[in-house]
C-alpha cells in the first residue's frame, strides 16, 4: 500500500505474487524465507505496473517519506514495531467514518473475509461490500496518507485500534464459520496486538480494559470443546483447567481499568469475565452483578448484543420465565433478526420451561442462522433431545 498508493491495486500485486509462488515453489522449492519472498515478489509487480503506468516519478517522494523502519524515530519517539499494527493504526484515519476505519482494516489487514466482517456489525454482506469500496474511494479522492502516526497522534485513534483488536479476537474465539469454534491465529494475533498497545500506551484505562477482556476469555479456550470436538457449554467446562495465570493477569489489568470514572466498555466486558473466572463453579456464579455489569455497560456502549447478554443474564439470575420476557421484548431489534444467538437463547429456556414444541422451533431458527459446523452439531443434538 505504501508504494501503490491504491488499495485496489496493492491487493492485486499481493495475489500475483501468491500465485507465482505457487507455480516457482513448486519447481524450485520453498525459498528460506518466504515471507521476505512474496513481499519482494509483491513490490516488484507493484514497481512495474507504475511504470507502465508513468507514475512511479510521481510517487517516489511519498514511498521514501513513508518508508520507516520500526525502532526509535528521529525526535526519540518510538515507532510502533508489529508491521500489522502499523497498517492497522493506518487504516483507522480520523478522515474515515468509524464504520468504514473498523470495516477496511479487518479487511484488508486482518485478513477477515467480506461475510466475516458483516457478521461482526450485523449487516448483510453485500451491504458490508459497498461500504468496504466507499471506504477505498474516500482514500483515493481524499489522497489520505499511508503512514504510522507518531505517538501524539495515537491516542485520537485508540478507539478505532481497540475496537478492530476487538473484533478480531472476538471472530476468533467463536468462528463464525468453518469446522472449528476457535481460530487461534486470529486469537493469538489480537492478543499479540493487545500487549504492544499496552507496551505503547502503558496508562490507557481502555487499553488495559482490552488486554484483560482477551486473555480472561480465552482463559476457557482449552475445555469449549470436548475430545470429539463437541461444544461445551460454560456450565459444564471443568474450570480447573482454565488457564490460571492468564486469569492472573486478567484480574489485575480489570482492577486498573476500573479506576477509571466512568469505567470503558471493554473495562466492564473484562469486569463480566472476570465475574464468571472467579467463580468455582456455574451454580456460584453471581448473576446478579452480571447483570448489574451488562447494565451499565448498555448506558457506556448501547449495543443490541449487549443487550442480549443482559437478557440472558437475567433468565440465569431470575429463572428462564423472565429472561424469556427479556428475549421477545428485543425480537424487533432489526440488528438481531439474521443473529443466530438470539434465536439458540430463546431456545434454551423455552426447553427449560418444558415448552418443547416452541424450543424446536427456535431451536430450527438458530441452526438455520448458524454456519459454524461445531455450532451447528451442538443445536442438533439440542433438537434429538427434544425428540427423545
Amino acid at each position: 500500500m505504501r508504494v501503490t498508493r491504491d488499495l485496489d491495486l496493492a491487493e492485486e500485486c499481493v495475489q500475483d505474487a501468491y500465485a507465482s509462488a505457487l507455480r516457482t515453489w513448486d519447481e524450485r522449492g520453498i525459498p528460506a524465507r518466504p515471507a521476505a519472498w512474496l513481499t519482494t515478489a509483491a513490490r516488484n509487480r507493484a514497481l512495474d505496473r507504475m511504470r507502465r503506468e508513468a507514475t512511479l516519478t510521481r510517487l517516489l517522494p511519498m514511498i521514501v517519506d513513508d518508508d520507516v523502519e520500526a525502532g526509535p524515530s528521529v525526535d526519540g519517539e518510538y515507532e510502533i514495531a508489529d508491521d500489522r499494527l502499523r497498517l492497522i493504526c493506518t487504516c483507522c484515519h480520523p478522515a474515515l467514518a468509524p464504520e468504514a476505519r473498523l470495516a477496511l482494516t479487518l479487511r484488508l489487514v486482518c485478513g477477515l473475509t467480506t461475510a466475516e466482517v458483516a457478521r461482526s456489525f450485523l449487516v448483510s454482506e453485500s451491504t458490508m461490500a459497498a461500504r468496504i469500496t466507499r471506504a477505498k474511494k474516500k482514500i483515493a479522492a481524499a489522497r489520505i496518507p499511508y503512514r504510522v502516526p507518531s505517538a501524539a497522534e495515537l491516542p485520537a485513534r485508540i478507539d478505532a485500534v481497540l475496537s478492530v483488536v476487538h473484533l478480531v479476537f472476538a471472530t476468533g474465539h467463536s468462528a463464525p464459520v468453518g469446522d472449528r469454534l476457535r481460530r487461534g491465529e486470529l486469537v493469538e494475533r489480537a492478543l499479540d496486538l493487545a500487549r504492544i498497545l499496552r507496551t505503547l500506551l502503558p496508562d490507557d484505562a481502555d487499553v488495559a480494559g482490552l488486554l484483560a477482556l482477551i486473555l480472561l476469555t480465552d482463559a476457557r479456550r482449552d475445555t469449549r470443546v470436548d475430545a470429539a470436538g463437541d461444544l461445551v457449554l460454560l456450565a459444564d467446562q471443568d474450570r480447573s483447567r482454565w488457564d490460571r495465570a492468564e486469569i492472573a493477569q486478567g484480574i489485575a489489568l480489570v482492577k486498573e481499568a476500573l479506576r477509571r470514572r466512568p469505567p470503558g466498555r471493554f473495562a466492564l466486558q473484562a469486569a463480566i469475565a472476570a465475574v464468571h473466572a472467579e467463580s468455582p463453579s456455574w451454580e456460584a456464579t453471581d448473576w446478579d452483578e452480571v447483570v448489574a455489569l451488562y447494565g451499565v455497560l448498555a448506558e457506556v456502549w448501547p449495543s443490541p448484543v449487549v443487550a442480549l447478554n443482559r437478557a440472558v443474564a437475567v433468565g440465569f439470575a431470575r429463572g428462564p420465565e423472565a429472561g424469556l420476557a427479556e428475549l421477545d421484548a428485543l425480537a424487533a431489534e432489526p440488528q438481531l433478526a439474521g443473529y443466530g444467538y438470539l434465536a439458540a437463547s430463546r431456545a434454551d429456556f423455552l426447553r427449560r420451561l418444558g415448552r418443547a414444541a416452541d424450543a424446536r422451533t427456535a431451536y430450527e431458527e438458530a441452526l438455520a442462522l448458524t454456519d459454524n459446523d461445531v455450532e451447528r452439531r451442538f443445536l442438533e443434538r439440542r433438537l434429538i433431545e427434544l425428540a427423545r
